[in-house]
């Protein structure tokens, strides 16, 4: 019950602070005024998230990742295995979550702070994935092999993240009269912004941006499956 409650807690900070900054742009945000929308004190964001940064970038997919890929057959490559655990974050049946994820994404894109402090958060990821790739091959953690495999891994998920955003940036607005200034607006243009054709959700992203994404990430890890055949 009690980490539940701190799930809770963590979500609600999240997404009060996923809408001020699509109202009011990423750096014309303050943690107070994050907390107030959520109810909560600015110490109680800070036990939550120690940086600012850290409420678009920290989540329980990892976790969650973790445990999918331990379910995979021990035999499989490594790439097939987090193919699977990654595609099922982004696939339709995720609902909000997936929306949401596309939001943050779209942010870190968006906003260099979180950028430069997402590699620290990508070494987080490695040390975990490299700890459930070390318990199915039966190497330690640290053996170099694996430290190869995380880092190629890591890397191609990077690159097909940032392809798919990079392409929304470059595909026209959906509406001219957006601030150029703001944040929020861009994050929103990057994660689904591209014509009315396209079906898109009350808080900015396109509903067919987590399939290409999905499908994105699914053919970069497929290359390093194949042994990266150019």
């Amino acid at each position: 019950m009690r980490e539940r409650k701190k799930i809770k807690t963590r979500q609600a900070i999240r997404r009060a602070a996923l809408r001020l900054f699509a109202e009011q742009g990423y750096e014309a945000t303050p943690v107070d005024r994050i907390a107030a929308a959520a109810d909560v004190s600015t110490s109680t964001v800070f036990r939550y998230f120690p940086a600012k940064e850290d409420i678009v970038l920290t989540d329980e997919y990892d976790v969650l990742m973790a445990e999918a890929i331990r379910e995979r057959p021990p035999d499989e490559p490594p790439a097939v295995s987090l193919r699977h655990a990654v595609v099922g974050l982004l696939g339709p049946a995720a609902g909000a979550e997936r929306e949401e994820l596309l939001v943050r994404l779209a942010l870190v894109q968006q906003v260099p702070t979180l950028r430069a402090r997402m590699s620290g958060g990508l070494a987080d990821n490695g040390v975990l994935l490299g700890e459930v790739l070390a318990e199915r091959s039966g190497r330690a953690p640290d053996d170099f092999e694996v430290r190869v495999v995380v880092g190629a891994i890591l890397g191609a998920l990077r690159e097909a993240v940032f392809h798919c955003l990079e392409r929304r940036l470059a595909q026209p607005t959906a509406s001219a009269t957006d601030e150029a200034g703001k944040t929020g607006a861009a994050a929103k243009r990057a994660a689904g912004s591209a014509g009315k054709r396209r079906t898109r959700t009350p808080n900015g992203t396109d509903a067919r941006d987590g399939d290409e994404m999905a499908a994105a990430i699914d053919r970069a890890l497929d290359l390093l499956t194949r042994g990266l055949p150019l």
